[in-house]
């Protein structure tokens, strides 16, 4: 299987100084720099003031990342419901942004253009399109950033035909989102399915959680090495 830098990232609680290597040199690391310019306003300022940076082993990145300071929850994390492990987001919620420096592509191996796109949290349709891609069905959706400026959860269908455009395709430019392995520390770190090949990177997703009077940090993996086996 050809790999592509996608975008494996997973999200674990806390924020280490220094990057931690994987096994063949990919690495993710805290990027000291704002969001980009290219964000609407509003949604620049619901991001962290810093991001992080996915590069390979000979220092080039791959892409770089800020998250929300908190993503609404409907309560606390519990456990994967069924297929979905993120059974507390809202389809279309707004994750953050990320900006691929040069062209980028996404799980399904769609070429994605250099430059910034928002992250929605979205749920592959149960079609039986997707069978084998995981065991999951939670994914990122990146959309233009110029084209994204609302900080409300937008609809699937809205979401997923935004996202169209961002691939330039027929179908949503995704990144496939997985738990955080038992073992992940709490700061970043690269996380290799060797059956799948595929790498991510793990980094936290802070939680609002309803009811609660202060967030939460919570462990979870978005895959920036590799794409779909089907």
């Amino acid at each position: 299987m050809r790999l592509r830098p996608s975008l494996v990232m997973a999200l674990a609680a806390g924020l280490s100084p220094l990057g931690v290597y994987a096994e063949d040199g990919y690495k993710v690391e805290p990027l000291r720099e704002a969001p980009p310019e290219a964000l609407a306003a509003a949604v620049k300022a619901t991001l962290n003031p810093e991001g992080y940076r996915v590069q390979n082993g000979k220092g080039k990145p791959l892409v770089d990342l800020w998250l929300r300071k908190a993503v609404a929850a409907t309560g606390k994390p519990a456990g994967p419901k069924g297929t979905v492990f993120l059974p507390f987001l809202a389809e279309g919620e707004l994750l953050g942004a990320l900006r691929f420096p040069s062209e980028g592509h996404d799980f399904r191996d769609q070429p994605i253009a250099a430059g910034v796109y928002t992250l929605r949290y979205g749920l592959q349709p149960v079609n039986g399109d997707h069978l084998g891609a995981s065991q999951y069905r939670d994914f990122a959706l990146l959309l233009e950033a110029a084209k994204d400026t609302s900080l409300q959860p937008v609809s699937p269908k809205k979401v997923e035909e935004q996202s169209a455009e961002a691939a330039g395709s027929s179908h949503p430019a995704v990144l496939m989102l997985l738990p955080a392995p038992p073992e992940a520390k709490s700061e970043p770190s690269m996380v290799h399915d060797e059956t799948k090949d595929t790498w991510g990177a793990v980094v936290p997703l802070v939680l609002s959680i309803k009811g609660e009077s202060s967030t939460a940090r919570f462990p979870i993996q978005v895959v920036v090495v590799g794409v779909a086996m089907n």
